[in-house]
């Protein structure tokens, strides 16, 4: 037996669906922008962006559809701990990067923040939770997040389960019972909206279970959309879909806002799923979408550091309207920039070391075994 080649066969990764890779840095850029705008407009019916919380649903939905393309026919032959390993490997070497920077951030805030009023031994908790996903809601000064440290990292804790829920369940489940479990998580998608009026929840402690109401469904959703083939070929194109996409953060608020966002998350993203999938890219866009679609994971796990610092500046010096505008618009260039740093001296080649001595390893267990 070609033991490299076994290895390779692991290790491999499949094509890109270009065009969702770069509406994955457009939902990025939608939650960067939010997070920015939710410290200026407190009441989301002010703020223009008030529904880019949602990007990380469409995530959700994303990496279900991703995951059943990427791991449908190869898991049995891999292994679970194989598949375990290659999900470690491409998502936490940045949730550390993300608790390391909001550590920085908390200690040496030069706009306000109240690191001396917390113990050594329950920052060094809170820091170490975060690095390991574990939730602990314990710090005031940065709202009660689930990870103090780095707030978005709610999210990869759910990434994660979802990922050992198929790795156990769903990747052997026909699709009739997925279609019922399905239908059980939309339901629940609704209850969670009505209750609260939006979808917001999931990054605290008091809204935990929202967070599992959201990443069921969209999950399971997209893993539908891959197992059922719903691709529908189009001309849409990456500007087009993008331009889609975009309307679900802007629209408006209304007294139904509970069914609005319930039937965006239910219908609107999985058919953006379908339609990215089918639709043909311009080569004028593939750079484009390419660079999208890579750095969209780092910019997510990197930009709240920044975000505590410009709450608390915003908080303190009130600025203008026009001076808002360019520390906005600034922050959100200069984010990208340091996230493309992360992402080129430190996840890159962090995963490709990690990479080749988990080849090594599988290479020698072959020989071994032979």
């Amino acid at each position: 037996m070609d033991t490299n080649k076994t290895a390779t066969t692991i290790l491999q990764t499949k094509q890109h669906f270009e065009i969702l890779d770069g509406l994955r840095g457009v939902a990025s850029l939608a939650v960067v922008i939010f997070h920015f705008m939710e410290w200026v407009f407190t009441d989301l019916s002010q703020n223009f962006i008030g529904h880019g919380f949602l990007a990380v649903d469409f995530f959700f939905c994303l990496s279900g559809f991703v995951i059943g393309y990427a791991y449908d026919d190869r898991l049995a032959k891999m292994g679970v701990l194989e598949f375990f390993k290659s999900r470690v490997i491409r998502l936490h070497p940045l949730v550390i990067a993300g608790s390391v920077l909001g550590l920085l951030a908390f200690l040496f805030d030069p706009f306000g923040g109240h690191p001396e009023s917390y113990s050594t031994g329950k920052i060094i908790l809170a820091f170490v939770s975060s690095l390991l996903l574990i939730p602990m809601p314990a710090i005031a000064d940065r709202g009660y997040n689930l990870f103090s440290f780095n707030a978005p990292a709610w999210s990869l804790f759910w990434e994660y389960v979802a990922n050992i829920v198929y790795a156990f369940v769903l990747c052997r489940l026909k699709r009739g019972y997925l279609v019922v479990l399905t239908i059980i998580a939309a339901m629940a998608i609704c209850w969670v909206c009505y209750r609260s009026g939006n979808l917001l929840g999931g990054w605290s402690g008091p809204t935990f279970w929202d967070g599992s109401a959201r990443i069921s469904y969209s999950f399971m959703a997209g893993l539908l959309i891959y197992r059922s083939n719903w691709i529908i070929k189009n001309k849409l194109g990456f500007v087009g879909l993008a331009i889609l996409l975009s309307l679900a953060f802007i629209m408006p608020f209304s007294e139904w806002n509970w069914l609005s966002e319930s039937l965006v998350v239910l219908f609107y993203f999985p058919l953006l799923i379908a339609l990215g999938a089918g639709a043909t890219l311009k080569p004028a866009f593939k750079k484009l979408c390419v660079f999208s679609g890579k750095i969209s994971y780092p910019l997510y796990m990197t930009h709240y550091a920044v975000l505590w610092m410009f709450g608390n500046y915003y908080t303190s010096h009130k600025p203008g309207n026009m001076q808002l505008a360019f520390i906005v618009i600034s922050g959100v260039i200069l984010l990208v920039g340091a996230a493309y740093l992360v992402m080129v001296f430190y996840d890159i080649p962090v995963r490709k070391y990690l990479n080749d001595k988990r080849k090594e390893r599988l290479v020698r267990q072959k020989v071994g075994g032979n």
